[in-house]
């Protein structure tokens, strides 16, 4: 599902337009997307819950060059599905 599906599903289902599908879409992104920078975690219940976490540097390989290199330490996103959503894609 892409985003314009996602969008015609909300609207169908909330009833509303697609045009205020997308803008309750985006402002929902938007919202999640600023948390997460200011280093916040987010918990629907139900869904799931979304945190910043730290990976460390660490020491990999070029696979051209079989060179040892360093891989800088970064900042990713985890999901963890709720327990209703887990069961419900069972």
């Amino acid at each position: 599902m892409n985003k314009t599906e996602l969008i015609n599903a909300i609207a169908e289902k909330a009833g509303l337009s697609k045009a205020d599908s997308k803008k309750a879409l985006d402002a929902c992104v938007s919202a999640i997307s600023e948390a997460l920078k200011a280093g916040d975690k987010i918990s629907l219940i139900g869904f799931g819950t979304f945190a910043v976490s730290e990976r460390p540097s660490r020491t990999g390989i070029n696979p051209r060059t079989k060179e040892q290199i360093t891989i800088e330490a970064k900042k990713v996103v985890k999901f963890k599905a709720g327990a209703e959503l887990a069961d419900a894609v069972k």
